[in-house]
C-alpha cells in the first residue's frame, strides 16, 4: 500500500496513525478560545488540526421553511434551522490564516474541509498541505474535482456511500491527475454508536479501492478509534472541544484535551501492538521459556533403578527432558546414582534410544 505525505508526516500502514483534531464549529465564534483549542490539541499530541471552511450562505439557503429545518427527531440538532445553524458553526475566513499560522508554529499540520469551490481556492491563498471532503460532500462531484486539480492529497470521509459512490469520487479525482487519496470509513449520525461502526469495513475498503483507509468517527470516547488502528487505520479523526459541559455545537460527540491524549496515546499502542506474524516467542521472551516444566528427580535415585512417578516429577524449571518425553522416562532406568533436585537428561536412561532431535 502506497504511502502519502501531508507536510511533515507521513500516512501509511508502517507509521503511527495520523491524528486529527476537528475544531468544527466547538469554538463558539470565539477566536480566542479557537486559539486555546489549538494549543490544547498541541499539548495532547495530535498531528493536526482541521477547520470547516464555509459560509451559511454557501452551505443553505436563508429561507424560512420545514425544507431548511433538520427534520430527525434524535437529532442533536432537531427543529434547528440550517441557514441559522451553519451561521453558529462556522468558522470566520478571516480567522483561518491566524489559526493555520498558529498551528504550524505549534508543530501541527492545519488545513480545512472546503464546503464549495470558492473555498478551495480561498484555502489556495493560504498554501494549505491538503484537502478534507466532508462525508455530505462526496458526491459533490465538482468540488472534488476542483481540490483534486491543486494535486494536494485528499482525503475523503465516506459516511452514507455507497461502494459505486466511493468510486466515482476516486475516478474522479483520478481524472483530475490525483490519485494521493486517503478515504475514511464514517457514519454519518452524531453522535453516531459503536454498533452502527462497522469497522470490519476497513479493510474491505482497502482491498477494494486500493488506497489507505482511515477512520472518522463520531462515536463518545476512544475506544472505536483504538480498534480501528487493529484494522490498519492510518489517520483518525475525532471532534474536539475544551469543555463539554461548556457546549458547542458538536460538544457532544467531541473529545475534551485529555481524552484526545489518550487517543494518542492508545493508538500508537495499538499500532505497536500490531508487530508481524511471528511464532515461537519474541527475542523479549527468551528468557521466559526457562520457566517452562522439565522432568526433574524428586528423591534420590540409584543406579539401576526404575524410574516412577514417585521419583520424577514434571515441574519447573526447564532445565531437563522435556514433559513430552516423560513416558519414555517412566519405561527406563538409571544409568546412574542421581540426586533429587537433578535435571533427568538422556544420559540418565538406560537403552534410551537418542531422541534429542525430537
Amino acid at each position: 500500500m502506497k504511502e502519502i505525505k501531508i507536510g511533515k508526516c507521513t500516512l501509511g500502514p508502517a507509521h503511527n496513525p495520523f491524528i486529527i483534531a476537528e475544531l468544527s464549529g466547538n469554538h463558539n465564534q470565539d477566536l480566542n478560545l479557537a486559539k486555546d483549542m489549538v494549543q490544547a490539541a498541541a499539548n495532547a499530541g495530535v498531528d493536526a488540526i482541521k477547520l470547516q471552511t464555509y459560509t451559511a450562505d454557501s452551505m443553505t439557503l436563508p429561507i424560512d421553511s420545514d425544507n431548511f429545518r433538520i427534520q430527525e427527531k434524535d437529532s442533536l440538532w432537531y427543529g434547528a434551522h440550517l441557514h441559522e445553524l451553519y451561521q453558529k458553526a462556522s468558522t470566520p475566513y478571516e480567522w483561518h490564516a491566524e489559526l493555520f499560522s498558529f498551528a504550524n508554529s505549534l508543530g501541527l499540520e492545519a488545513f480545512s474541509s472546503p464546503f464549495d469551490e470558492a473555498a478551495v481556492d480561498f484555502l489556495e491563498t493560504l498554501n494549505v498541505p491538503c484537502y478534507k471532503i466532508a462525508s455530505f460532500e462526496l458526491t459533490d462531484l465538482p468540488l472534488i474535482e476542483k481540490a483534486a486539480a491543486t494535486g494536494k492529497p485528499l482525503i475523503m470521509s465516506t459516511g452514507m456511500a455507497s461502494e459505486a459512490e466511493i468510486q466515482q469520487a476516486i475516478d474522479t479525482a483520478h481524472q483530475a491527475g490525483n490519485a494521493q487519496i486517503i478515504i475514511l470509513k464514517c457514519t454519518s449520525t452524531y453522535p453516531a454508536s459503536a454498533e452502527n461502526t462497522n469497522l470490519l469495513t476497513i479493510p474491505d475498503m482497502r482491498q477494494k479501492f486500493n488506497c489507505p483507509v482511515g477512520l472518522s468517527d463520531h462515536t463518545r470516547g476512544i475506544g472505536v478509534s483504538v480498534a480501528s488502528v487493529a484494522l490498519g487505520a492510518v489517520a483518525i479523526e475525532k471532534h474536539f472541544v475544551l469543555d463539554r459541559t461548556a457546549g458547542g455545537v458538536d460538544a457532544e460527540f467531541s473529545l475534551e484535551a485529555d481524552e484526545f491524549s489518550a487517543l494518542v496515546e492508545a493508538s500508537e499502542l495499538a499500532f505497536k501492538a500490531l508487530g508481524k506474524v511471528t511464532y515461537g516467542g519474541s527475542p523479549a521472551e527468551r528468557n521466559s521459556k526457562y520457566y517452562r516444566r522439565s522432568i526433574f528427580a524428586c528423591s534420590d535415585i540409584k543406579a539401576g533403578e526404575p524410574f516412577t512417578r514417585e521419583n520424577v516429577k514434571v515441574v519447573r524449571p526447564a532445565l531437563g527432558l522435556a514433559p513430552k518425553h516423560f513416558k519414555q522416562v517412566l519405561q527406563s532406568k538409571a544409568t546412574q546414582d542421581i540426586k533429587a533436585g537433578t535435571a533427568i537428561d538422556w544420559p540418565h536412561l538406560q537403552n534410551a534410544h537418542n531422541a534429542e532431535q525430537n
